[in-house]
């Protein structure tokens, strides 16, 4: 396989916070030409089966998928993980420790809201959460959109669930040497989600490319939902420069809020490792 391949590695589920299921995805991924698919949703791999499933129903090649919440330099950084086995306990019980501390921030995060004059807002995620475990702030967004207070999703962050707003509860997740051990010790590689979407200095951002390269990561997401085009060619250079294979994935949540839909994304530069010449034999 070349870089001139049609793979969208990171998308999210109702098994975690999008809106459509395993297999509408599958099938939408199909229709859309994608020609390699993997499910990555956050911090949860109960849809995995569901996934590969209905891939192999409409003749899609498939990668499982995770994507993982880390604590990295007080920023919340994701760790897109692919190829695992997602049977192996080892993965599935650390991602269940790194869920624990969801529910307690939703309800602190429910009690800010309530501060300011938002009630209910606990209750009302909820309606929107396929796996409670994972209860999280897209879910209050989309009460917060649904119940008049935001015209949308964006604002609602704006106004109330980033750093310094009434809603924003931070949370600790896993590490980075943790996330990256419970990939690759069931098999996996691990990628660093959308680097260009971190609030992080150039030293920082140094930082986390060495330390994840030191900890066994092998690739970064260069083509993504949220990176522009000049930001395509920066985490090119830094891949070339770390010596990480280059990974592809839209970050499609949902037909209503997702700017990029699967598949719709420009090619890996011809330059680059595409990151499934290294998963090759862990493809279904």
């Amino acid at each position: 396989m070349t870089s001139i391949l049609n793979a969208d590695l990171h998308c999210h589920s109702v098994v975690s916070d999008g809106t459509l299921t395993p297999e509408a995805l599958a099938l939408r991924a199909k229709a859309n030409g994608v020609e390699l698919w993997a499910l990555t949703d956050h911090d949860e791999i109960g849809g995995q089966l569901r996934a590969a499933a209905a891939a192999k129903e409409v003749g899609l090649r498939y990668l499982t998928g995770v994507e993982i919440s880390v604590t990295f330099a007080n920023e919340t950084v994701h760790i897109v993980g692919l190829g695992f086995d997602a049977t192996d306990p080892r993965i599935t019980e650390g991602l269940q420790a790194t869920r624990g501390g969801r529910g307690q921030r939703a309800q602190e995060m429910s009690a800010q809201l309530a501060k300011v004059g938002i009630h209910g807002a606990y209750e009302g995620a909820l309606r929107f959460v396929g796996n409670p475990e994972l209860i999280s702030r897209t879910h209050f967004a989309r009460f917060l959109v649904e119940s008049g207070v935001c015209r949308d999703t964006p604002e609602v962050f704006r106004k109330y669930l980033t750093d310094g707003k009434p809603g924003f509860v931070p949370h600790r997740w896993a590490s980075l040497q943790q996330a990256v051990q419970w990939i690759t010790d069931c098999g996996g590689l691990a990628v660093i989600a959308h680097p260009g979407r971190y609030r992080f200095t150039a030293n920082e951002q140094y930082a986390l490319f060495s330390e994840f390269k030191a900890h066994g990561g092998q690739a970064v997401e260069v083509v993504t939902g949220s990176h522009s085009p000049s930001e395509y060619v920066t985490y090119a250079d830094m891949a070339k420069e770390f010596g990480l294979a280059a990974s592809r994935g839209s970050d499609f949540h949902s037909p209503d809020e997702s700017h990029t839909d699967l598949g719709a994304l420009p090619y890996l530069s011809g330059e680059l490792t595409p990151v499934w010449e290294l998963l090759a034999h862990r493809i279904q």
